[in-house]
């Protein structure tokens, strides 16, 4: 299994600050945001070869404001743009994931419209991604959409497509139901893994094992029991008071959760 972070969990004030702490912290690889322009892309490949970092996932930055939900064809059609930034943007730095956020429920959007809406915008988006070899997936997120496994399940397999996947986040299950439940009813259908911590007693975000009632060790099972092999990144935001500290501890968190020692 190996051992991601994301881009905006390392503090640094360039690309390249960023990278050298996170192959000086042990980690693998980084995700990163979609690039918009040709000159950036080569440029974090060209950081990410220097510094033995795989670049392994993007994750979209449209589908919040611009989500594929949206009752505006509009607004539906500047998300698929975003998406297709998403797919060349992880041509050019040699990943085979976009995180995608599928649906946002709101005042404006029921929960059927978002499904029946989502699921045309990304069938249109099948193609182009699996041209270029790269996979869309699909997260978990506090968007009120996809509610139980069962359903994400259900979801993820009508698209009859490999090019489909999910992107499961251990931490934004916790608040209504358990990652190690999840991860077994997924089973293959998941392609990456992001953690960060949760305390369900207090419902509140946290770093990965200090206040956190995740069971760990249950998870990590489930993932090996559906032969889960590939990235688990950390999501988690900077520390203002002890910013390359505390990058260093959340690696060394995810060495223990790795290793079922929590």
């Amino acid at each position: 299994m190996k051992k991601g972070i994301c881009i905006g969990s390392l503090p640094g004030d360039s690309t390249e600050a960023r990278f050298k702490l996170a192959k000086e912290t042990g980690f693998d690889g980084v995700e990163i945001g979609t690039l918009e322009d040709d000159a950036d892309r080569i440029q974090t490949k060209q950081i990410a070869t220097q510094y033995q970092v795989e670049v392994f996932s993007v994750m979209n930055s449209k589908h919040w404001a611009y989500p594929l939900s949206d009752p505006d064809e509009e607004v539906r059609a500047e998300s698929c743009a975003g998406m297709l930034d998403s797919v060349v943007t992880a041509t050019a730095v040699g990943a085979d994931t976009v995180l995608l956020v599928p649906a946002v429920v709101n005042e404006t959007t029921s929960y059927e419209a978002a499904y029946e809406r989502s699921q045309v915008e990304i069938r249109k988006l099948i193609p182009a991604a699996a041209k270029k070899g790269v996979t869309i997936a699909l997260e978990n997120v506090w968007n009120k959409f996809l509610l139980s496994p069962l359903e994400f399940c259900r979801y993820l397999d009508e698209f009859e497509s490999d090019t489909i996947t999910a992107y499961f986040d251990v931490g934004n299950i916790v608040l209504y139901g358990y990652p190690q439940h999840w991860i077994r009813s997924l089973g293959n259908r998941i392609s990456k893994v992001h953690v960060k911590g949760f305390n369900a007693d207090e419902r509140k975000f946290t770093y990965l094992i200090e206040d956190c009632t995740i069971d760990w060790n249950a998870v990590m099972a489930s993932l090996e029991a559906v032969g889960y092999d590939d990235y688990i990144t950390a999501e988690l935001p900077v520390d203002p008071e002890n910013p390359g500290g505390r990058v260093h501890s959340i690696s060394d968190d995810m060495d223990r959760i790795i290793a079922g020692n929590t």
